[in-house]
């Protein structure tokens, strides 16, 4: 179990207890899950929307406000996400502020969603690049930009970070897997498409369902909504979604038959039967995964791969080292193109673009976290 996620809203005046309810109910559901047979590896919390808690305040309460929440939540093993930056075009730019102050001296998540139902938005994509840029030049290594997803199409309740938000009423709760393994065990003995879909199906559906019968007991026992799982099977580190990929295929991830691995896992994912949330694809994080961090170096694949497969999954760009001197404005045409693909076929992409201070292409990125592998900027 990669992540059981709760959402919730807070205030400024009572978020400490309101945390402390939700840490309440995500260590019961964690216990619910270790008798079910599962490894829990993280437990977290979403708050509503960034400006909806903050507003009024001055940015130094707001910061002062938000590191609170960032250590009480730390310290009771809960990793926390400060919510959506920026919803709409429409919202106040000094949000966004905030979130550079804040992403830029905690560990704490969040996201800025540039893609919806009601179209893109080129406003909030500027914004994305401007907040992308700053914390990369005020955080250490840029590592705070490891924490910030820039969203397009993605729904409410996904479990998966930084990407996750809600503008809901709260005491609700998702579930997602790491489940790369299962992929890998799969296609290391079938090579044949359609064999290898209905297998992958057959292998996916026995974890979900079991997860998701967990989920409802936990949802009837504490009174809180299940929200649903998302069955998008996540790789981290050596449990990686990059060698399963080559299994099937047998050459170096990048190769011919790259993109059929990553729709053959799509569809896969999306034929089981649970309640599906967030990506319900494929995850394809370039550092978060020691093979593709590898094949990154090597030059097999680029983000113009991750940008074609991605039309038939839900990748996007994720975790991708650029050089430090990478301008603003660049960011944002990147980041307009993962919105344009996203909105083209209505589907959930994310990017996290990681600039590397001082680091130009054939340098190596220094970025200091257990999560990711480090490896050549291009």
């Amino acid at each position: 179990m990669r992540a059981i996620t709760a959402f919730i809203r807070i205030d400024a005046a009572h978020y400490p207890t309101q945390v402390a309810d939700a840490v309440k109910f995500l260590n019961a559901a964690r216990e619910q899950y270790k008798a079910a047979g599962f490894e829990v590896e993280t437990v977290r919390v979403v708050t509503q929307p960034l400006a909806d808690y903050t507003k009024g305040m001055s940015r130094a309460a707001a910061v002062a406000m938000l590191k609170g929440y960032g250590e009480l939540a730390a310290k009771a093993g809960v990793t926390p996400n400060l919510g959506a930056v920026q919803l709409t075009d429409d919202d106040d730019p000094a949000t966004v502020d905030l979130a550079i102050a804040v992403f830029a001296s905690t560990k704490i998540n969040g996201s800025m969603v540039v893609a919806g139902e009601n179209g893109i938005h080129w406003k909030s994509i500027r914004q994305a690049a401007r907040l992308v840029k700053e914390v990369a030049a005020k955080s250490p290594n840029g590592a705070g930009n490891l924490n910030f997803a820039t969203t397009a199409m993605v729904k409410q309740y996904g479990p998966f970070y930084p990407g996750a938000w809600h503008d809901g009423p709260g005491n609700t709760f998702a579930v997602g897997l790491e489940s790369a393994n299962v992929v890998a065990e799969v296609f290391a003995a079938e090579h044949e498409p359609g064999a290898a879909e209905s297998k992958l199906s057959a292998a996916l559906t026995k974890h979900l369902v079991l997860a998701e019968a967990t989920a409802m007991r936990v949802a009837v026992e504490t009174k809180w909504t299940y929200a649903g799982i998302d069955p998008t099977p996540a790789p981290l580190g050596d449990v990686s979604i990059g060698r399963a990929m080559e299994n099937f295929t047998g050459a170096p991830f990048g190769a011919p038959g790259t993109m059929t691995a990553a729709s053959i896992i799509t569809r896969a994912v999306q034929s089981t039967p649970v309640k599906q949330v967030g990506y319900a694809g494929l995850m394809v994080p370039v550092l978060e995964d020691n093979l593709l961090a590898k094949r990154w170096e090597e030059g097999t694949y680029s983000m113009d791969s991750l940008l074609a497969y991605s039309a038939v999954c839900a990748g996007g760009l994720d975790t991708i080292p650029l050089p430090g001197d990478i301008t603003e404005a660049k960011l944002a045409r990147i980041l307009g193109d993962v919105a344009s693909l996203a909105w083209k076929w209505h589907k959930p992409l994310a990017a996290r673009l990681l600039p590397a201070p001082g680091k130009k292409p054939g340098e190596r990125t220094a970025f200091d976290d257990s999560r990711m592998a480090n490896t050549v900027v291009r």
